[in-house]
């Protein structure tokens, strides 16, 4: 973990960011109809520039959105089926959306503007738990393949069961839509609370059909989890994957400059089921910049043989 590992563990780059991938890999790396980007990477830029970040995502490459929550309220200030039509007009396809389990609970109940003033109030927050067929219905009507629980409170069973009611009954209203419901994880449901982890019981309480998961590569990985493994137990049930990596400080970065060793991963995306890549890169310093150098990696990743 504290070594500096190359993106595809059995090839070293020939300088940086040149990774080069085994052709038992390279089919999946090369299908870039599947690489998509997690929207929250652009967090700080495309709510003051939303048409300029759609289209700087599209020169790069990508195709597939994930979108995450704005300040402006709905879809980055547009309703459900005008985000859909705006992204298509980019050549983009809006396929998911990340919503909380339950409300943002802020240190000490301080308001959205309490350390500056001078900022206009966030619309109310919106979480599965209060506004779940809300957020459903909006999905529908953006035409969504995948509605996502973005993260919810797992630290102690009462949150677990908390969590996993609305869980379950998001899964049946996401069903009857016709959208599939998914979970995003962090490293928290890979840690033990009175002897279970919050993962496991989502998996085995939840069904299938009502319940898949988006796993989160890096935190996963940062959590410990072998996760070609944990392919093995859920076979077909991770469907959307966020493609990130990590430093030796566990911060992320562009894909393919941190330590995690993705080859055995992708080795086993058919029986995880996969269906989108999508790119994320937390608290991004230079979105669109880091985004291309993560998908330019992928790329040459897939052209070496």
């Amino acid at each position: 973990m504290n070594q500096r590992r190359s993106f595809i563990k059995t090839s070293l780059a020939l300088s940086a960011g040149t990774l080069v991938a085994p052709s038992d890999v390279l089919g999946l790396i090369k299908e870039k109809r599947k690489y998509g980007v997690q929207l929250y990477t652009a967090n700080s830029v495309i709510n003051d520039d939303l048409k300029g970040v759609l289209k700087g995502l599209a020169d790069i490459g990508y195709v597939h959105l994930e979108s995450a929550g704005s300040p402006l309220g709905g879809y980055y200030g547009l309703p459900a089926p005008e985000f859909a039509k705006l992204a298509k007009e980019y050549g983009l396809k809006w396929v998911a959306h990340h919503a909380s389990g339950f409300p943002f609970r802020r240190p000490g109940g301080a308001p959205p503007s309490a350390n500056n003033p001078n900022t206009p109030p966030r619309p109310p927050s919106r979480s599965l738990a209060t506004h779940m067929q809300e957020l459903v219905d909006e999905a529908a009507q953006g035409g969504l393949k995948y509605l996502v629980c973005s993260s919810t409170p797992v630290k102690t069973m009462e949150e677990i069961n908390q969590s996993l009611e609305v869980l379950q009954k998001t899964g049946e209203a996401c069903k009857k839509a016709g959208i599939q419901f998914a979970f995003h994880n962090h490293t928290a449901e890979f840690e033990l609370v009175e002897g279970k982890r919050p993962f496991d019981m989502m998996a085995t309480q939840i069904s299938a059909d009502l319940l898949k998961f988006e796993l989160d590569l890096a935190w996963a990985t940062k959590a410990g989890v072998n996760i070609p493994e944990l392919f093995k137990t859920h076979p077909g049930r991770f469907p959307l994957w966020h493609v990130k990596d990590l430093d030796k400080d566990q911060k992320p970065v562009e894909v393919g400059q941190g330590y995690i060793d993705f080859e055995p991963i992708f080795k086993k995306a058919k029986l995880a089921g996969t269906q989108f890549f999508l790119v994320e890169q937390d608290a991004a310093p230079k979105p669109l910049e880091n985004l291309k150098t993560s998908f330019t990696n992928l790329v040459k990743a897939g052209s070496k043989a």
